[in-house]
């Protein structure tokens, strides 16, 4: 113990690591004193006092850039490590699309525990100014707030502020009628047409049609044959689905044109990816859309439609099934009942409870009548 007295204090000195400490007791009794240095000591070990220089924290382009775009890319598997490098590269592919804009914008420059939520709003006003929607500023708000929180799991930065998302974003309740539909297949060329035909008599997601390979398709000899969804966003996307008619014979087709391959891609292209993706049918649907004169609406917006429409012939249980939800809550999301469905079915009730109350009304009169009768006999 290095405990002496200067005037009429005491005072402590020691090292630790490296670091030297001299402070003063602030009292005249030795004993107080020599606690007051075993506590600091004590203190020390169990790391409740820093005495290292703290970590240099690097700004959000860094981290971005040497941390989490090297996890974004996905490569060919020829070994099962590439295999497990593939299957962790898939948890993190939906970052990808979010890392374009934050790099872009003066966020990108700050430090990780630098960004709050003043630099936030200042992000998400200039992607408004930029006129992009809501939805989008909120997609790319849950990469940022994903990417700030791997930087704490990975011990890059102690702590940060929460990110808070832009309001209510707009719901998707667009459905595609069976005339604008059939008029909108007429002025599409035979891919969109195919793609289209298949989204809406399948409900699968456009990514999911994208994926789809000839390994996950069965042609049975007799019957519809099926289609299998091995990748998805959960796991319930995991499914396996019978064909309609139409999509049979048009994949048939298509199997035919491509000389009967046993794998490969369904809709082959010259992408990274080897099939087409989200890009590759906007400016076909676009001209699509302007030569029909069908009200505008997206692809995704056919799995609404083909929710909206089957969901009355199926139990809850099974319609998760077929769509490929976890939960049972994501029907509200994409089941759209027109107001003429609404009104048939009050009328329904309507119709239903008025003829109840008729034959109760009947029956309680019958057991009165009978039950006096009985009374006057005995």
């Amino acid at each position: 113990m290095s405990v002496y007295k200067r005037g009429g204090v005491y005072w402590y000195k020691f090292m630790w690591q490296g670091h030297m400490f001299c402070e003063s007791a602030k009292t005249g009794n030795d004993k107080s004193a020599r606690r007051m240095e075993s506590a600091h000591r004590t203190r020390l070990a169990e790391g409740l006092v820093g005495i290292r220089e703290k970590k240099t924290v690097p700004t959000l382009e860094h981290f971005l850039q040497n941390r989490i775009e090297p996890k974004t890319i996905e490569v060919i598997p020829t070994n099962q490590v590439e295999a497990n490098s593939r299957k962790r590269a898939r948890s993190y592919k939906w970052l990808r699309s979010g890392l374009r804009p934050l790099l872009k914008h003066s966020i990108a420059r700050m430090k990780l525990d630098g960004i709050t939520s003043e630099i936030v709003s200042e992000y998400v006003t200039q992607r408004e100014v930029d006129g992009v929607e809501i939805g989008t500023i909120n997609r790319e708000l849950r990469v940022l707030r994903r990417v700030l929180r791997l930087a704490v799991e990975w011990k890059v930065v102690e702590h940060i502020q929460g990110v808070q998302m832009v309001g209510e974003e707009p719901r998707r309740e667009r459905i595609v009628g069976d005339d604008e539909f059939t008029q909108y297949l007429r002025c599409s060329p035979p891919l969109l047409a195919d793609v289209a035909q298949v989204l809406n008599e399948t409900g699968l997601r456009p990514d999911e049609c994208h994926r789809l390979d000839w390994d996950d398709i069965v042609f049975a000899n007799r019957g519809q044959g099926k289609l299998s969804v091995r990748f998805g966003k959960t796991k319930a996307a995991r499914r396996t689905l019978p064909m309609t008619p139409r999509v049979r014979a048009l994949l048939e087709a298509r199997w035919d044109t491509a000389g009967n391959p046993a794998t490969g891609s369904i809709w082959p292209a010259p992408t990274k990816t080897g099939h087409i993706d989200h890009s590759s049918l906007k400016k076909q649907h676009r001209n699509a859309l302007k030569l029909s004169g069908v009200r505008p609406f997206l692809l995704y917006s056919l799995r609404h439609t083909f929710a909206t429409r089957i969901a009355p012939h199926v139990d809850a249980w099974t319609l998760c099934k077929i769509m490929g939800w976890s939960s049972l809550a994501v029907a509200m999301n994409y089941i759209h009942p027109s107001e003429e469905r609404v009104l048939s079915a009050f009328s329904s009730v309507t119709r239903y409870n008025s003829g109840y109350s008729a034959a109760q009304r009947k029956l309680t009169s019958d057991e009165n009548r009978l039950e006096v009768t009985a009374m006057i006999e005995g």
